[in-house]
């Protein structure tokens, strides 16, 4: 099928299909699929490298995107977590392309926990331009277009999502309850009387373009697939995910995958707020 019959030119950017969409969101689901067929089941647990779990839930879910993905647009490359073999100046040559984590919370799973999704995003010249957060357990998907908004589908039903802005008292605060450093401590100090929420994995993103969370603080080592699909669907909601120096996160632009400190939030005031108690939070 040729490019043209997926995506519509316009907004800059590629507009996204009913078919790409829905297509996007059937992978997902299938992905879906295959982690609860191991979730239900004993299943061992290896290490990578990075001392980071791997089950045959990641492997399973990987190989369903990847195909699946491959057969609804062969002309985008896919970068999967799981991928092999290629190279940074492979990738760094792709204008378009899925990036994808198969079982972005793989601690939760293994915890059984719950708190685990499948993330599919669109890169377009380093920006996220559609997400798709599917969490298998509940059932529960959101995805998003920056500039043409965010959904929840659940049980056949969907609904448009919107960030809580203005965010109102008390502030809800994605952090760990017992485990947090200073920088971490210092945002929770310049918003006095917010309730500290736990949320795993992208659910966190999730949480905020629907209105039931108002900020999650990352100070510490991620990857470019953990959160491109969440800034979509919170992009697209109305929030934003921010750099130390107030900018929007790109993707495929450095030879690493790794991202640095970013604040996710709905209410975009919050960042002068926030910047004013603190030179470790983006400025406006």
């Amino acid at each position: 099928m040729p490019p043209s019959s997926l995506f519509e030119s316009g907004y800059s950017k590629m507009k996204i299909s009913n078919e790409v969409r829905e297509g996007v969101i059937a992978i997902a689901h299938r992905a879906a699929d295959e982690i609860l067929k191991v979730y239900d089941s004993e299943f061992a647990v290896q290490h990578k490298a990075d001392d980071s779990p791997l089950t045959a839930a990641d492997l399973a879910a990987h190989r369903c995107i990847v195909k699946g993905l491959e057969q609804l647009t062969p002309e985008i490359p896919v970068l999967s977590e799981e991928s092999k073999g290629i190279e940074t100046a492979q990738r760094r040559q792709w204008s378009t392309f899925w990036l994808v984590d198969p079982l972005d919370g793989t601690r939760e799973f293994v915890k059984r926990n719950g708190e685990f999704t499948v993330n599919i995003a669109l890169i377009e010249n380093g920006v996220a331009t559609f997400g798709v957060i599917q969490q298998p357990v509940t059932g529960v998907l959101w995805y998003g277009v920056p500039g043409q908004g965010a959904f929840r589908r659940e049980a056949g039903q969907e609904q448009a999502i919107h960030v809580r802005s203005p965010a109102s008292e008390p502030l809800r605060v994605a952090a760990s309850r017992s485990h947090r450093d200073g920088r971490t401590e210092a945002v929770l100090n310049a918003l006095p009387g917010c309730l500290v929420l736990g949320c795993g994995s992208s659910l966190k993103f999730c949480k905020i373009a629907e209105g039931s969370l108002d900020l999650y603080p990352r100070f510490g080592p991620t990857s470019e697939w953990d959160t491109a699909a969440g800034q979509a669907i919170l992009e697209a909601a109305g929030g934003a995910v921010l750099d130390p120096k107030g900018r929007p996160f790109r993707y495929n632009q450095r030879d690493t995958l790794l991202n640095g400190d970013f604040l996710a939030l709905g209410d975009l005031a919050l960042r002068t707020r926030l910047h004013a108690a603190s030179t470790v939070v983006p400025a406006c």
